[in-house]
């Protein structure tokens, strides 16, 4: 008789640790988020490994839905408006050395790479905030923008200079 309590105790316990979902509402809501910012993320990184770039779908994947975590937990917890606000400040600051790791600095010449990729890093996870903290529609859309400077700009750019030569 004692052994089952303990292990109605122990089963409890754990119940209790997995509480942090109290419905179906949330579960769906957290899901769905998680999974537009993992989504979304992917056709960024799609579009820069396409491009042969290093940080590819699964990074770009990655950054979007770790920003949505970090906003979806506070907001989950009851935070304030103005706690949130230090979750993004923060999150952008990380966010911005992530992204400066992604900048390789030519030594022989004054040659600097990856600045796009960290931009696109860095609008990767401000896209993963939006998706988080239920923006989907401004995060689609800014996807989307993402993906016209990162696709059709250049073309223009290529023809200007080609135009010059």
């Amino acid at each position: 008789m004692m052994i089952t309590g303990m292990w109605q105790e122990i089963w409890n316990t754990v119940l209790s640790e997995f509480s942090d979902i109290p419905d179906a509402t949330q579960v769906t809501r957290i899901t769905l988020r998680l999974l537009i910012a993992a989504a979304l993320g992917c056709l960024l990184g799609y579009q820069r490994e396409q491009q042969g770039k290093s940080a590819g779908i699964r990074t770009h994947m990655l950054v979007a839905m770790g920003a949505a975590l970090f906003v979806l937990i506070p907001q989950q917890a009851g935070a304030s408006s103005a706690d949130l606000s230090r979750v993004l400040q923060g999150l952008i600051a990380g966010v911005g050395f992530l992204g400066a790791g992604a900048i390789i600095i030519g030594t022989k010449q004054v040659e600097t790479r990856g600045l796009t990729t960290a931009a696109g890093i860095w609008v990767t996870a401000a896209i993963g905030m939006a998706a988080g903290m239920g923006r989907e529609m401004t995060a689609v859309l800014s996807t989307f923008l993402a993906l016209f400077i990162l696709s059709v700009v250049p073309l223009f750019y290529r023809t200007k200079r080609e135009n010059k030569e």
